[in-house]
């Protein structure tokens, strides 16, 4: 092979620690000069019972004593991770389509959103590493899925729409009934495609043409502006533009547009918005804006172990996600009741629930995207209790799995979980939840998705 070629083969994993470089050189720069901002009110009616913010003049100094966990040794696989590794793929198997690669969002439901379809890339790229499919399969399978994002329609051929149907690949809305002009956008959907497709081309160098072609098609220079990210929503007929990402998604959804080149200095900046509550005596991140501009914004897990699985924890991201986590062990060490929580889908009305650490204005609150509080929903989640148990594997962690193992159908995937109220299955299995599992089991073997490769 010649040393042009040699170069094209390594061109991703170039690209990759070039970007990646000068994403840490601007984290570093933020965290150093950003400058601090008071505390801001969200503005709800909090119970009487539920403490005031943390009275502090920078809320970000909050988590300067907040002692981050070790992370849990890497390296070595335990005896039943690679039998828990195959029943999540077995949902990948029963879900993919063969003509066009997507993947349906929840088990025979022929839709996903560009989240989903990151989540299927990050599930594949797992699975290789572990050794359940060969890397002949992961290769075909990333490609297909890239040929069909590379040629799609998209909303006002600018962005992907916020939902396609997996069997055709076309616009559809949320019922995935076709749309002619689409719903708009998602930037952070869209952004966590493209983290996946930056892991992707580093670990497999022959798809870079590929990934480019897909970023080609799309106009990703739409959807962020002045350092934020920008998403594209319907009102009235019109495109409304309207700013995306909330404290945890948003510096998820920035570090991988960083990957890409893009100046994500405000999308990257948590302080500007941040408010600390406490909750079981541990100081927690909200942002102060409202979520879908409806209700106050909300914390949950999954940003935080998407962070730290897929790019390795910061300084920040690291005490944040510290934080998060023990509040739910003392919950369980003050109640006894199992506590794993974040957004999940629901196996019934009204189907989809975020189950918070702190949202709404209170603590524990499990709400719907209207924001209506419906906590007797709350699921104790498979994927939180994994990735936590691959990220810090405490005893605690390890009882979640232990408590949860059975649930498991090698036919069908992993659920949510179980309902908190009664201990029933949350039957609901999902792309996202098998793709949490895969990459938790990956992370335990190899350490985060973004080094594997280097």
């Amino acid at each position: 092979m010649s040393f042009r070629e040699n170069i094209i083969k390594a061109r991703g994993n170039l690209i990759f620690l070039a970007a990646l470089i000068c994403g840490l050189l601007l984290v570093t720069t933020l965290e150093r000069n950003m400058p601090s901002t008071p505390e801001t009110a969200d503005g709800a009616d909090a119970p009487t019972e539920v403490s005031a913010p943390i009275a502090i003049a920078a809320p970000i100094t909050a988590f300067d004593e907040v002692e981050p966990l070790p992370l849990a040794n890497t390296g070595e696989s335990k005896p039943n991770d690679l039998d828990y590794a195959r029943i999540a793929w077995r949902y990948f198997e029963n879900n993919t389509n063969p003509d066009t690669g997507l993947v349906n969002s929840a088990d025979q439901y022929p839709s996903t959103t560009m989240w989903e379809t990151g989540s299927y890339f990050i599930a594949v790229i797992s699975a290789d590493l572990l050794g359940i499919i060969e890397t002949e399969e992961a290769v075909a399978r990333l490609s297909l899925a890239l040929d069909t994002l590379a040629d799609i329609r998209l909303f006002d051929d600018m962005l992907p729409n916020k939902a396609y149907n997996t069997r055709t690949a076309e616009l559809v809305d949320y019922s995935n009934q076709p749309v002619e002009r689409g719903l708009g956008w998602s930037a952070l959907d869209i952004a966590r495609m493209v983290a996946a497709m930056n892991h992707a081309e580093q670990s497999y160098p022959e798809l870079a043409v590929k990934v480019d072609a897909v970023v080609d098609h799309w106009d990703l220079d739409q959807m962020v502006e002045n350092g934020e990210l920008i998403g594209g929503n319907i009102a009235d007929g019109s495109l409304r533009r309207d700013q995306e990402g909330r404290v945890g998604y948003g510096q998820y959804g920035a570090k991988a547009m960083m990957l890409r080149g893009f100046d994500m200095v405000l999308a990257y900046d948590a302080e500007a918005h941040l408010m600390v509550q406490s909750v079981d005596g541990q100081p927690i991140p909200v942002d102060d804006r409202l979520h879908r501009n409806i209700t106050p914004a909300f914390t949950v897990s999954e940003p935080y172990v998407f962070d730290g699985l897929e790019f390795g924890f910061d300084y920040r991201s690291h005490r944040f996600a510290t934080a998060i986590y023990q509040a739910q062990e003392t919950r369980f060490r003050e109640t006894g009741q199992l506590t794993a929580v974040s957004e999940s889908h629901l196996d019934e009305a009204p189907y989809f629930a975020y189950s918070t650490i702190w949202g709404g204005g209170a603590p524990w609150a499990v709400m719907t995207f209207s924001g209506d509080r419906i906590d007797s929903k709350r699921t104790v989640t498979v994927k939180t209790a994994f990735a936590w148990d691959a990220l810090f594997g405490t005893e605690y962690t390890a009882e979640l799995v232990d408590a949860l193992s059975d649930l498991g159908d090698p036919d069908r995937g992993w659920p949510e979980g179980i309902y908190e109220i009664d201990g029933a299955v949350n039957g609901s299995v999902t792309t996202n939840t098998n793709a949490v599992v895969l990459a938790s089991l990956a992370f335990r073997a190899f350490g985060p998705l973004s080094r594997v490769n280097q």
